[in-house]
């Protein structure tokens, strides 16, 4: 490295700054001018806003590391960074060319024995705007920038690996495959950063589709979520929904866990055939016959009728909630012949008659919603669990609190919505909001109308457009973003899913993507040797194939970038208990032995920087919680009272020091 080169590569990432600081700039007056502009259509005005916002965001984080590399061939150059910068001036030229973009693609997998056509290729390490260094290497596999990165103390938050990517990375992450890819790893494999790099990737490359849709994100506790939110927003993608598996309910966020017993119960396909017979159970006939006092006679509701009626219903097809008219109707049929019967007439007008009374008597009415009630989810569940879980042959479900929901009941609560079908009330709702808007149009279309201060020869507004059509014109726009949007609406399809630690969901979890994600485009994360919910995954093939048939496949990532071999080392013995076939990634960076101490203060060990864990069979931080998490320095304590997945868990989420204290 030459001082003279040094300043020429620091003159081009100055000018790419200064480029981005243009972009930037004149993004922000555009969405300023479109924020202002009343005169616009509102549906222009909403698509404007919509557009400009999103390049705003993109400009906004592409600050740091804006340009990390660059690669020559024999024919160009190509300056590769965070997003692409283009010259207007001239045939949008390429400046910096996105990352994810195909000719940037042999910035990560040219080696020296397939060079790709490759004849320099250069990092450079910036600081803002400034370059402090750069250097070529010679196409290896493994760079002098990865080490750095590697080496380098952890945060708080995960970093992307943008600037460093490697080529077994690359494949997964280009992968043009539409279906469900599976991409499981040992620890510190990078699954995490590659899906979420597929993810960028995904959006830059069917932009259209995803953006309207959204990108759902499902990983194992909030903890996580939190440390991986920054690597999206960082790589200038803002459509996407975080959640746990105990917040993919509208209105329910738990992370409260069932015994191993219940989640096996619950996370079972069983459970939908308990569910089932959950509902049928709320489909009765009277103990005693119901009396309805008609103005002339009082008929008797029998059981023998209710059962009729019931079959009826059934047999209509319908969802429970949606049968209950049909249930409704069939018990006024029923009752008709009894009623004239008791009145010794029997003429159509007559028949008619009792017909009409019966259909509106509020005995009837009470009658319909004591035999065939309209349920929430909620509600099936909380009967359920308070008692009538018994009568169907699981007292275990039986529990104090009914409505203390688990991250188990989600799969349930939204297998039941499913079952249920809609309540009514969101359609009521709509309808009478609709109504007064209706009715508040032609409030306005009358006083406009009537007004004396015009002729009669003149153009009035009733003259070219009706109620409805100004109830439609001036009706509420829904100014949230995407991801708000989604978030609360149980019915919302994603364009693309991204389940983490996937191993531990069960069939009733994988109920609930696919209805999320019809379209079945997925990336799926996780170890199976890292299982340790009891309803968890056992085998992919078991898991996907009744979910997307041959429309899945399979990556194996196998070098550890994370944990040092050392470690790796120490940690084998524990994923011998958990499978003793299976072969630990292999590690690229070596460092210091595993600690074993006895009974000592884990405080004790905190380093004066980098970041520090302590991880313990019940506590703060258990090997549960800290599934996806890594630390500079971590102290695992009582490792014995963990179990064999637990423990290999723990032990790989040190970078640089692991101490283990045995009380």
């Amino acid at each position: 490295m030459t001082t003279g080169e040094l300043s020429a590569e620091q003159q081009r990432i100055t000018f790419l700054h200064d480029r981005l600081e243009r972009e930037r700039a004149a993004a922000q007056a555009e969405l300023d001018a479109a924020l202002k502009d009343g005169h616009e259509q509102r549906w222009h005005r909403e698509v404007a806003v919509r557009t400009l916002s999103e390049q705003v965001s993109r400009l906004n984080v592409a600050d740091e590391n804006l340009c990390f590399g660059r690669i020559d061939t024999a024919e160009d150059r190509v300056y590769v960074g965070r997003i692409g910068l283009f010259d207007t001036e001239r045939d949008y030229e390429p400046l910096l060319t996105d990352w994810r973009a195909p000719a940037a693609r042999p910035f990560y997998t040219a080696t020296a024995a397939n060079p790709e056509g490759v004849t320099l290729r250069r990092h450079f390490r910036t600081k803002g705007r400034r370059l402090e260094s750069f250097y070529d290497d010679e196409l290896q596999l493994t760079s002098k920038a990865l080490l750095d990165a590697l080496n380098a103390p952890r945060s708080d938050t995960m970093r992307d690996i943008v600037a460093t990517i490697q080529a077994e990375q690359d494949e997964v992450i280009r992968l043009p495959h539409g279906g469900v890819l599976v991409i499981e790893g040992g620890p510190g494999t990078g699954k995490t950063a590659v899906a979420l790099h597929r993810v960028a990737y995904l959006l830059y490359t069917q932009r259209e589709r995803l953006s309207r849709q959204g990108v759902l994100v499902v990983g194992p506790n909030p903890g996580f979520l939190r440390y991986i939110g920054e690597v999206l927003p960082s790589l200038g993608e803002t459509d996407v929904v975080f959640a746990t598996p105990g917040e993919l309910f509208p209105g329910v966020r738990t992370e409260r866990e069932d015994t191993p017993e219940l989640q096996a119960l619950k996370g079972g396909l069983g459970a939908v055939d308990l569910l089932v017979a959950a509902i049928a159970d709320r489909e009765e006939t009277p103990a005693e016959p119901i009396p309805v006092e008609l103005e002339d006679v009082t008929v008797e509701l029998t059981a023998e009728i209710a059962a009729r009626a019931r079959a009826r219903a059934r047999a209509a097809g319908l969802k429970h909630n949606e049968a209950q008219p049909v249930f409704h109707r069939a018990l006024v049929d029923a009752l008709v012949a009894p009623a004239l019967d008791l009145i010794g007439e029997d003429w159509p007008e007559l028949a008619a008659d009792v017909r009409r009374e019966l259909d509106g008597h509020p005995d009837v009415r009470r009658a319909v919603a004591a035999l065939w009630p309209v349920l929430t989810p909620r509600q099936l569940l909380a009967d359920l669990y308070a008692g009538r879980c018994a009568a169907l042959g699981h007292p275990e479900l039986r529990r104090d609190d009914p409505h203390a929901w688990t991250v188990s009941d989600v799969p349930l609560l939204d297998e039941a919505a499913e079952l249920l079908g809609s309540d009514g009330r969101a359609e009521r709702r709509a309808a009478e909001e609709r109504r007064r808007a209706v009715e508040y149009a032609q409030g306005v279309l009358h006083v406009i109308d009537t007004d004396q201060a015009m002729h009669e020869d003149e153009l009035r507004a009733v003259d070219l457009v009706d109620a409805e059509w100004l109830a439609d014109r001036h009706a509420p726009v829904d100014h949230r973003v995407l991801a708000e949007r989604a978030a609360v609406d149980r019915e919302w399809t994603y364009g693309h899913i991204v389940v983490d630690e996937a191993q531990e969901l069960s069939e009733m979890d994988w109920r609930l993507l696919a209805r999320r994600g019809p379209n079945r485009s997925m990336t799926v994360v996780g170890d199976l040797a890292q299982r340790q919910a009891e309803a968890g995954a056992r085998d992919w093939r078991r898991v996907l194939d009744p979910l997307a048939r041959d429309r899945w496949q399979y990556r194996r990532l196998t070098v550890n970038y994370r944990t040092p071999a050392e470690i790796m080392a120490y940690a084998a013995g524990a994923l011998a208990e958990v499978d003793p076939a299976a072969v630990p990634p292999t590690s690229v960076r070596r460092g210091e032995p595993p600690l074993e101490v006895t009974g000592a203060d884990p405080e004790s060990f905190r380093p004066d920087t980098g970041t520090f864990a302590v991880i313990t069979p019940t506590g703060p931080l258990t090997p549960r919680a800290a599934k996806g998490l890594e630390f500079d320095t971590v102290v695992v304590v009582d490792p014995e009272r963990m179990t064999p997945a637990e423990r290999y868990v723990a032990l790989t989420r040190a970078t640089r020091r692991l101490v283990v204290v045995r009380t």
